[in-house]
């Protein structure tokens, strides 16, 4: 209930302190990529509830002569790399958080196709709520791989506190200044997450999380 409280009132203070930000961002969008403004998506939430996510559009919706969606790479922009280095794309959530449907910390929302990949272990990060930033986004963010991403997320399942979420948002805020981690290797953001099976390749033990 303490961090409901926290959260909620935070985003909204966030959201009036930042509206000249808000609105200056939301025009340049407009102006460099067209409508929408605002990039929607259905994401997992909480013990698997689904929800309506938002950010910032990054990319354009460019498609091949077949009418199907190019790369993430061709649709990327560079005013798109710009707001997802300096976190800008993010400030939508604010009104995620307002609503209750995330935190301020909590493992990133992910897509509906990736629900029936997780295995038993992976699908705990579901216990608590998403977040706009997590333990996995202080600790490499889209430089590890997914089964990194998903050891760090339960592992934040396991010992969360207000006080861990207070170290995270301010690691956060290093984070971005340094925009450190906002694409995998030989990616324009993210490869898509395949199943454990297929994409086995942790890196990090469990004894060096903290």
């Amino acid at each position: 209930m303490l961090k409901t409280i926290f959260d909620k009132s935070l985003a909204l203070f966030l959201l009036i302190i930042f509206s000249p930000v808000f609105i200056l961002t939301a025009g340049l969008v407009f102006l460099k990529m067209g409508s929408p403004i605002i990039f929607s998506q259905p994401r997992v939430g909480y013990e698997n509830k689904i929800f309506k996510f938002y950010k910032f559009r990054t990319m354009k919706n460019s498609k091949d002569n077949q009418g199907n969606l190019l790369s993430d790479a061709e649709r990327l922009t560079s005013f798109g790399k710009f707001l997802r280095k300096s976190s800008l794309d993010e400030l939508p959530q604010l009104w995620n958080v307002l609503k209750g449907e995330m935190s301020f910390v909590g493992p990133r929302p992910l897509l509906i196709d990736y629900l029936p990949l997780y295995s038993a272990e992976q699908i705990r990060r579901h216990s608590v709520k998403p977040g706009i930033t997590g333990w996995a986004q202080i600790n490499g963010r889209n430089s590890i791989t997914w089964e990194d991403k998903f050891l760090l997320d339960v592992w934040y399942v396991d010992h969360q506190s207000f006080l861990l979420d207070l170290k995270i948002l301010w690691l956060t805020f290093w984070k971005v200044l340094s925009s450190r981690g906002t694409s995998a290797d030989g990616h324009a953001t993210m490869p898509k997450f395949m199943g454990s099976e297929l994409n086995n390749s942790s890196q990090i033990r469990k004894n060096d999380l903290l």
